[in-house]
């Protein structure tokens, strides 16, 4: 059951560091590299770069909910979102 999952490729989740300025603060996230590609496509259909898109999207958060307690979490997060508007049948909330 798990083979599809187990036999994947392991650069796709060898942690990558990107350094990027958020507020004008320079900073690094690590995340896993699929999740980089994932973002790095949400980035290009927005005409942003990866780094512009992450900073608007901190932006945003800071206007909505204040500082994000684990900004890699919701970037993943952002991630699955993506993911699950693709694919209408995908459920990430609870119901």
């Amino acid at each position: 059951m798990c083979h599809i999952f187990a036999s994947q490729d392991p650069a796709g989740y060898e942690p990558e560091t990107r350094r990027l300025r958020l507020n004008g603060q320079s900073t690094s996230i690590r995340l896993e590299a699929a999740f980089w590609r994932i973002l790095d496509g949400i980035a290009e259909g927005e005409g942003y770069t990866t780094p512009g898109f992450i900073s608007k999207l901190h932006e945003e958060v800071l206007l909505i909910h204040g500082e994000a307690p684990n900004f890699s979490s919701l970037l993943r997060c952002t991630c699955l979102i993506h993911l699950a508007e693709s694919r209408p049948t995908l459920q990430l909330a609870a119901e």
